[in-house]
This record gives structure tokens, sequence and C-alpha cells, in this order.
């Protein structure tokens, strides 16, 4: 029975969600506050935090700070009636699996929350049943992806995978493996933000029985779990500069010692990385060492924002218009010409992975075969309603307009702590400092 920790300090409201998840099968535990839904994660397992953003002492930010720090980060979904794009952006940039506004429909919170258990069961194993098929596109960008794809798989090449969040790295690196001769042996993905120290150690390298308080068992590292196969390291820029070290070894010598032991293991892996930022900037900066970028980046392939992919958008939507019927029973056919022009003229911050999501909630909103523009989330309406107007169509300037925006809005919300700014919006200090002069928003 999975375990859920709802944060919210609307007590009717909180007294309905925890009614409704216990009938859903759910065992549930109930907070009213930040640091009350702090204390019960340090001293409870959950997996899945259901959190209002607005809280008596904070928000829900702070709650998925905290979850990032843990040694098993759980996903959290993030609940408000505040209508804002830009706080869904942050949410889940920190780590939010999904971000749902009030009033919340039953169905679309059940609908949101089968679908990150199950992940958060066996989030390090390859399931090709939960993976989309590939959409190719017709654009120039979206054919150049397959072709660098179809080049690089069947080589053992190391690859960095570059892109936005939400582009589909994971999958870009997935494809490749599928492809390649290796696709036999495991596919193992680690996310290099959830990891720090001695547990990216362990993680990455696998430890021996009292290597460290805590280490009971021996423990086999993902390197030894993907023997033969193809290790994933999601943001691997967040490694710390030990452990680049480490890793820069296992892959020059093919071998790796467990924490805590004296043994060599030998390796036979392909390492795929990915990153949201140029890692070319932290080697510059020297966050990241130079010759661990050299050693892995023997293949880059960068993954076009939704945004440059304009002319696929029909393309996506249909593919995941057919997901969401296949899941959730339905028969929609097709989304109506205002539904159709507002998606196009959204910006997509959240790219492929919001797409989805959208298309989900307007298929099971639907009551017949065409989904209309109030089967759109709120927000989404609002900020195209917002989106100040131009003579002629200037994509560049309406992408320019929403960075402002968010921009603006995220300091505003950190009292103007450029570091915590350059965090939330998942972007290094220099090139904060270098927007901020561009749309004179220094104060």
């Amino acid at each position: 029975m999975a375990k859920i920790l709802v944060i919210e300090d609307d007590l009717t409201f909180a007294l309905i969600l925890e009614g409704f998840l216990k009938k859903q099968g759910f065992e549930v535990n109930v907070a009213h506050r930040v640091k009350d839904g702090i204390k019960r994660l340090s001293s409870q397992t959950y997996q899945l935090v259901l959190m209002d953003y607005r809280l008596p002492d904070g928000t829900g930010f702070e709650i998925l700070e905290n979850i990032r720090t843990m040694s098993t980060p759980i996903p959290g979904i993030m609940m408000t009636s505040f209508q804002d794009v830009g706080t869904a952006v942050r949410a889940m940039r920190l780590g939010a699996f999904d971000y749902i506004t009030k009033p919340v429909n039953p169905d679309e919170l059940l609908m949101v929350i089968k679908e990150v258990l199950p992940s958060a069961k066996e989030p390090n194993t390859d399931h090709p049943t939960d993976t989309p098929l590939f959409i190719s596109g017709h654009s120039y960008a979206s054919r150049q992806l397959h072709d660098f794809i179809q080049l690089v798989a069947p080589t053992d090449m190391s690859v960095i995978v570059q892109g936005e969040s939400g582009t589909g790295k994971e999958y870009v690196a997935r494809t490749i493996h599928r492809l390649s001769k290796r696709e036999e042996a495991p596919f193992v993905a680690v996310d290099c933000g959830a990891i720090s120290g001695e547990i990216a150690n362990s993680e990455l390298f696998g430890h021996v029985k009292g290597a460290f308080t805590g280490a009971t068992n021996d423990k086999q590292g993902v390197f030894e779990m993907a023997q033969g196969g193809t290790i994933f390291l999601d943001e691997v820029g967040n490694l710390s500069y030990d452990i680049q070290v480490k890793l820069l070894r296992a892959l020059q010598e093919r071998t790796i010692q467990p924490l805590g032991s004296n043994k060599q293991i030998a390796i036979d892996v392909r390492v795929i990385t990915a990153t949201n930022d140029d890692l070319v900037n932290s080697v510059k900066n020297g966050d990241f060492r130079e010759d661990l970028y050299h050693r892995l980046n023997e293949f880059i392939i960068k993954v076009p924002a939704l945004r440059n992919r304009e002319n696929d958008l029909e393309e996506f939507v249909a593919h995941f218009v057919a997901l969401a019927n296949q899941e959730l029973n339905r028969n929609v056919k097709a989304f109506s010409p205002e539904v159709m022009a507002i998606l196009r003229e959204y910006h997509w911050p959240g790219n492929l992975r919001e797409l989805k999501n959208v298309v989900k909630r307007a298929v099971l909103l639907s009551a017949g075969e065409v989904a209309g523009a109030e089967t759109l989330p709120e927000e989404m309406v609002q900020t195209i309603n917002e989106t100040p107007r131009t003579e002629g169509p200037d994509l560049k300037a309406l992408q320019e307009a929403n960075e402002r925006e968010l921009i603006y809005k995220t300091l505003q919300e950190v009292k103007y702590n450029k570091s915590k700014a350059a965090r939330l919006l998942n972007i290094d200090r220099k090139t904060l400092y270098l927007k901020l002069a561009k749309y004179n928003l220094e104060a």
C-alpha cells in the first residue's frame, strides 16, 4: 500500500483529500505547515508528497528543496489556486512531478497519482512499456535529432544529451540503448542531482558492509548493475569534484572499487550523460573537470525545445491523444480549432513533458470526441491572454517577453537573492546576470 503525505493548511480540504485518497486504497498522513511536513518526511517513509503551494510558514518550494536533499528523493505534486505558470515551472525545476490547480478535479488527481507511483517503485530499471513510441517529427530539428540517434546508437561512443527540462533527454538515451548492440543488457538511469557525497559514491560504485555508518549490507553500485549495458547519468554536472575524479578513473581504467573495499571490479558499460546546461561553461567556471568532459564528449546530441519544433506540434498532439485514449479508455478524436490555436501560441516552458500532461488532462476532461478550450489548464489560457500582442508574428519577441516575466517573478519570489534565483531558474549566475542586464531588471 503506497503511503502519501498531504501538506495542506486548509483543514476542510485536507480532510476531503485524506478521505478520498483512503477510499482509493492509499495510506495517508496529513500535515498543515512546512515545518510539520519536513518533520514527518524525516521520521517516516513516503512514496508521494501532495503539497499546497502557499502554507502558513512558507511555501511548497521549501518542501521540494528538502526532498532534494534526501538520500532517496520522493515524487511531489504541487497544488495551488495561485494562477501563475511561473510557479508551475519553478516547481517542476525543483523536482515536482506535476502541478495541478484548485479546485482539484478528483479524476485528474487520481490520474496523476497513478502515473507517478509505479515509476517511484523501480526508478532505475528499464520498462519498455512505460516509454512512449518514438516520435520522429518532420521538422528539420526533429529529423536531425532522429538521424543523430540512428548514427551513434550502433557505436560504443559516450554521448552527451543536451536539452531543456522536459525535452525527452532520458527517452533519447533509452532509444540509443535499444538501437545498440547492448539492448539485451540493462539500462540503468541515475539522477545525479538527487545524490551527493557518500550517497553518490555508494550509488555509482557500491559499498561493502561497514564502509560507513548505516552500511549494514553490501550494496552493488549501478556500474555493476549495468554490466554489459548502458548507464544514463542525468544532470551529470551536479556531481561533486571527488565523484568526478572517481568517475573519470572508472571510465579510463574500466574498473571500479566499491566504497570500503580493496577489490577492483572490471566493468563493461556504455555511458550516456545528460544536462540542461552547457558543460563547456561549467568547465570554464571550474565546476566540471575538463578531462572528464572530454572523456564523456565523444558525441553530443542537442534535443530541440518544443517551441523550436512548431511544425511537429500537431503530430505530437495526435500521438499523445492516442496514448491518453488508450490509457484512460476515452475516444477523443480531435482538439477544437480554438484549442490548437492556444497550443500553437503557448511558449511550452515544460516542453514535451508539459504537452503530454496537458493533452492527457484534456482527454480526461472531454465528454465527447472533440476537446474544447475548457479542458485546458486555466493558467495556460491566462498566460496566452496576458502575452503582449505584436503587429506581426514575432516569435523572438514572444519568447523574450515570457522569459523576462519569469525572471522578474522569480526575483520577486526570492527577494532578489540572485544565487537562489539562478538555482530556481536552472541557469548559472553568469547567465542570470547577462539576462538581468538584457531585460533591465537590475535591482
